[in-house]
């Protein structure tokens, strides 16, 4: 089958590349930890030129051999590449913004192979305090076909995005850094001394983290509540293994307590890794959210109906 588009996901510390067939087949993909702040720095030639440029070096590396295959095939890409600290810096769109009209907004770079890499603008919301996502709004793209008209998308992460659609348009997201709150406080505070990994998910404690974000206790906030990871095993309630997931699901469970009461009665779908979405499905359920669903491949579905908005993909004639 021939590829139709390469397209790029590229963030804070990977690389994922996926090379497209028609109807956007993943025909190939790699995944490569070279993200914006973590690229090669040892030279090479590339197109006839020593390149010291750490960008071109991890964009070769990702697909230089299927660009020598085929040449004229297309690329775009989303994520933290378009940042300020990026490849080339891709302006926000503002928000109320359609997803799908970002194709029409893709900024443009040409690598030293004489290939020019469309990147995914991201998304600002200026409405309070700002926020702003990028490689999420190619997410929530991949996402939405078949969905009713209203529909709350969350993407579990380091920094959790949780994004409101209506009408194929991002009208409102809240982001919250729960997954880098997660890692400083296990591996740099104090709560961090008594924990033990377990192979296995401590689902009871896992619960009970939930349930005390949600309790009259968590009415006083994280920062009242945090302090129980470290008390409980103190008392002997919490097995040092079972700390890690009590901390994890009243994090998570604070989070979710931010969530509007009227998104109980709507789909949510969400966007992530199988493992950690498995996590907030569960939370959610004990927060009283019903219509919950996982959704994979949003990041591929989505960079090829950028494309394809762009113009960047021929169609393919009948015979």
């Amino acid at each position: 089958m021939q590829a139709q588009l390469i397209a790029l996901d590229w963030g804070t510390s990977s690389l994922r590349a996926y090379k497209l067939g028609p109807a956007g087949v993943v025909l190939e993909q790699r995944s490569l930890a070279t993200g914006i702040m973590h690229l090669p720095t040892a030279s090479r030639e590339i197109a006839g030129v020593l390149c010291t440029d750490g960008f071109e070096l991890a964009f070769d590396s990702a697909c230089g051999d299927w660009l020598d295959a085929q040449p004229e095939l297309p690329v775009i890409a989303c994520g933290m590449v378009g940042s300020a600290q990026g490849w080339s810096e891709a302006a926000y769109r503002s928000t109320p913004v359609d997803v799908a009209s970002l194709g029409q907004a893709l900024h443009g770079i040409r690598s030293l192979r004489g290939v020019q890499v469309h990147i995914v603008p991201g998304v600002i919301e200026q409405v309070g305090l700002p926020n702003v996502m990028r490689g999420e709004e190619t997410q929530v793209l991949g996402v939405l076909q078949g969905l009713g008209p209203q529909v709350l998308i969350g993407l579990p992460g380091s920094h959790s995005k949780w994004v409101e659609v209506v009408e194929g348009r991002i009208t409102h997201f809240d982001t919250f850094m729960t997954g880098e709150v997660f890692a400083v406080l296990s591996k740099h505070s104090i709560l961090g001394r008594t924990q033990q990994a377990s192979e296995q998910f401590q689902a009871e404690a896992f619960d009970r983290g939930v349930r005390v974000a949600l309790s009259n206790d968590g009415q006083r906030g994280v920062l009242s509540t945090l302090f129980s990871a470290r008390t409980l095993g103190l008392t002997a309630q919490l097995a040092p293994d079972q700390q890690p997931d009590y901390l994890s699901g009243l994090l998570i469970g604070h989070e979710l307590a931010g969530l509007p009461d009227s998104a109980k009665h709507q789909p949510i779908i969400l966007v992530g890794a199988a493992a950690l979405c498995a996590r907030y499905q569960r939370a959610l359920a004990l927060c009283g959210f019903a219509h919950v669903s996982l959704a994979q491949e949003a990041t591929e579905r989505g960079l090829w109906q950028l494309a394809q908005a762009a113009g960047l993909i021929r169609p393919v004639l009948e015979a």
